[in-house]
């Protein structure tokens, strides 16, 4: 096993990183449909397709928050 070295992740920040990965990823796909319909309105705006997957994002985002937020206590005091 690798020795923790300061200024390094350690363990336990990865454990949490991993626990909370799925929010992470929603979120950052909330962040690419975002970027999407920006850049959209130098092409003629965004098309209702590009609303539809900035929603259904945000959606994912607060389903997968409330999915960790319901947790046992003890899974979520890894952060």
């Amino acid at each position: 096993m690798r020795k923790y070295v300061e200024g390094e992740p350690s363990p336990a920040d990865l454990s949490a990183i991993e626990a909370e990965w799925p929010l992470i990823e929603a979120e950052l796909s909330v962040l690419d449909a975002e970027i999407t319909n920006i850049y959209a309105a130098d092409h003629g705006g965004p098309s209702p397709l590009d609303w539809r997957r900035l929603r259904r994002a945000e959606a994912r985002v607060t389903r997968v928050a409330a999915e960790l937020a319901a947790r046992p206590a003890a899974l979520r005091e890894v952060a």
